[in-house]
């Protein structure tokens, strides 16, 4: 067996392993090893290969950014930044019809501002909107589905981990690639409200009503707020002007959400350890997954499949766009099964050389950063995707009481609207590239 054909069976053998519950990262592991054990024939040089994967992996003073902006998150929520965005927002839109799932949409927003994880934000945003939620009269269905999709905008909204990791395998800038994120960010936010608005005329029976909060109370929970808008200012517009880097930008928002947390006497002795608890699990997990995809991608360099894989499709004479629609199309298949960190680490050194390789009509630097950011809106889609959205598992386990199928049919909608926003930033990349251009 050639090893382009070794590289092409692992694929299969890579998600049996995952179907039957093996952890995403040891799957990879495995198959990136035993791979490249049958590439060489002998075992020296692969655990000469094992030594140098294993260093130049975790080497990279990047992936500090990653537990950063996870101790960001834990501590955002200990603030209770998480319940001033909603209310501020359940205020000022909560009378509307369907305002008060509105209002956890847009809180998800801001709340991602400052995380830069779905789950993280799923849950936080959870805990705090779905009691709201129910309280006011709206459906399980409702109340599930548009915290689930809210949650998306954790990663799509900088800083996101996931663009993060996505820069380092691709080389590219971290800080164009958050900027990048902001326009496609608001159009999803913007997308949902308009999903519960048309969704509660629909079926007027899934939402209740609230009276029109006074307008004083509606400054002052506004005011409340203040302690998001600096912190975002002070990572974002740090990173933007150059006053410091993106990873020091990270250790910015985490003191900086750390220093509200304690001010406001929800970080304690006990609380900070079980933060840091948190905190060194989740990146734990990232960062095995992280291993075992520079394990298995290794084996797949030296396949050589990428490279021919890339050759092939362009020299089959396909249209770019219709390449780029099939690569979309597999991310929307793959979101069923598989969790977004996974998927970016598993495809994009075989889906990356392939777009490189094609002509769009953009300059390399553009072109990489717009299909960063249509990658990261097809892996969010499938966060919310049956029958393996991450989201929905995570919004249904805080509502047992709604039945999964309800969250599943519930979520529709806001799947269309993803999907309607991913063509269109497809079809039209000036959308995406604009604040970048106009801040070059």
């Amino acid at each position: 067996m050639s090893s382009i054909e070794l590289a092409a069976w692992s694929f299969p053998i890579l998600l049996g392993l995952i179907f039957i519950r093996v952890p995403i990262g040891l799957a990879m592991a495995l198959c990136g090893v035993v791979g490249a054990y049958f590439i060489y024939g002998t075992p020296a040089p692969l655990l000469n290969q094992l030594k140098h994967v294993g260093y130049t992996t975790f080497a990279n003073y990047n992936l500090s950014v990653v537990p950063l902006f996870l101790l960001m998150g834990q501590f955002a929520a200990l603030g209770g930044l998480s319940r001033s965005l909603f209310k501020a927002a359940e205020a000022w839109v909560g009378h509307w019809r369907g305002g008060v799932a509105m209002a956890a949409v847009g809180a998800c927003a801001g709340f991602g501002a400052i995380c830069g994880s779905s789950l993280a934000t799923a849950a936080t945003m959870g805990q705090v909107a779905l009691p709201e939620l129910r309280r006011a009269g709206y459906s399980g269905a409702l109340s599930t589905a548009c915290l689930a999709a809210g949650g998306t905008l954790g990663i799509l909204i900088p800083p996101s981990v996931v663009l993060v990791i996505y820069a380092i395998l691709t080389e590219q800038n971290i800080a164009k690639l958050f900027l990048a994120a902001f326009i496609p960010g608001i159009l999803a936010a913007v997308g949902y409200i308009i999903v519960i608005s048309v969704y509660v005329r629909l079926k007027p029976d899934s939402a209740g009503h609230m009276e029109p909060a006074p307008m004083a109370e509606r400054w002052r929970a506004l005011a409340s707020t203040w302690p998001v808008i600096v912190i975002f200012l002070a990572v974002v517009g740090g990173i933007y002007s150059g006053v410091f880097t993106p990873t020091e930008g990270a250790a910015v928002g985490a003191f900086g959400t750390g220093l509200v947390a304690w001010l406001s006497g929800g970080l304690n002795l006990k609380t900070l350890r079980e933060s840091i608890y948190g905190t060194a699990v989740a990146t734990g997990m990232i960062f095995m997954i992280v291993l075992g995809a520079g394990l298995y991608n290794t084996f797949l360099a030296l396949s050589q499949l990428p490279q021919e894989l890339a050759q092939w499709v362009i020299g089959m004479g396909l249209s770019p766009w219709v390449v780029l629609a099939i690569i979309l199309v597999l991310y929307l298949l793959l979101g069923c099964v598989m969790d977004s960190l996974s998927m970016i680490l598993l495809t994009i050194p075989i889906f990356f050389p392939m777009i490189m390789g094609l002509d769009f009509g953009l300059p390399p630097d553009e072109k990489a950063i717009w299909f960063g950011i249509l990658v990261l809106i097809v892996v969010e889609v499938g966060l919310i995707t049956p029958p393996v959205g991450m989201n929905l598992f995570v919004i249904n386990s805080l509502a047992r009481d709604v039945p999964i199928a309800h969250t599943y049919r519930g979520v529709t909608p806001f799947v269309l609207s993803d999907l309607v926003r991913t063509a269109i930033l497809a079809a039209f990349p000036a959308i995406t590239l604009f604040a970048l251009r106009i801040t070059s």
